[in-house]
């Protein structure tokens, strides 16, 4: 391979992981997602110039605290990506605010299409994730504390004080999209073989029927960011 050939992958290499790391770029200064239009095409049709407002850009959600009396596992997730906020589109940021009663449990999921780092508002949390060699990466962070979760990556959140904390999120896409580990393979549409979770688990199939059952319905209080 010539000098000039090896110059442009190196250029290449440097150049291209920063890109594939997070939302495509945008194209033109601002692409306010039309929520209403049923055209998607890796993200959200542009709404008219004409019809944008301050609104589009605004979002008071994060502020208030989340109400986890009523959840399973004792967390609420307050999301701000680009469905609460239109502006986000194509700008490739997004954040969440996640609520943990005492002992509030943020249970494995993982973010398919950004990097999540998460910052301490209020309390102690017990954080973790597992790289794809099984080894678990965790760590205790209190108020003021960051912490990252890879891309795509298994990862948790435990409050592990005895009073309520807070912690806000910030990912590198306008949707960084979430999969809950357990409601994923048990509380599925159309449902996961029996067969294919008494297997994966080594556990019987009423084992199986119970943890169904305490999975589904979801509670709509307790889904993460999307």
């Amino acid at each position: 391979m010539g000098k000039s050939s090896l110059l442009v992958c190196f250029s290449l290499f440097l150049v291209l992981p920063p890109c594939l790391a997070a939302d495509p770029d945008l194209l033109q200064d601002i692409c306010v997602a039309d929520l209403s239009s049923n055209v998607k095409l890796n993200g959200f049709a542009c709404k008219p110039a004409a019809s944008i407002t301050e609104a589009d850009f605004f979002f008071r959600g994060l502020a208030v605290p989340g109400d986890t009396t009523n959840t399973t596992t004792g967390y609420l997730v307050t999301a701000a990506n680009v469905e609460k906020i239109p502006g986000l589109n194509t700008l490739g940021v997004s954040f969440s605010r996640v609520d943990f009663a005492p002992g509030g449990l943020n249970p494995p999921h993982t973010h398919p299409r950004a990097t999540e780092i998460v910052f301490v508002l209020d309390g102690t949390l017990d954080v973790g994730f597992l790289t794809t060699a099984n080894k678990m990466v965790a760590e205790t962070i209190t108020k003021g504390d960051v912490f990252v979760f890879p891309r795509g990556l298994v990862h948790f959140q435990k409050n592990s004080g005895a009073v309520p904390a807070a912690s806000i999120s910030a990912f590198n896409s306008q949707l960084p999209g979430t999969q809950s580990i357990a409601a994923t393979l048990f509380a599925a549409s159309p449902p996961v073989p029996d067969h294919v979770l008494t297997e994966a688990f080594q556990i019987g199939t009423k084992e199986v029927e119970k943890i169904k059952s305490r999975l589904a319905p979801k509670k709509a209080a307790e889904e993460a960011v999307n």
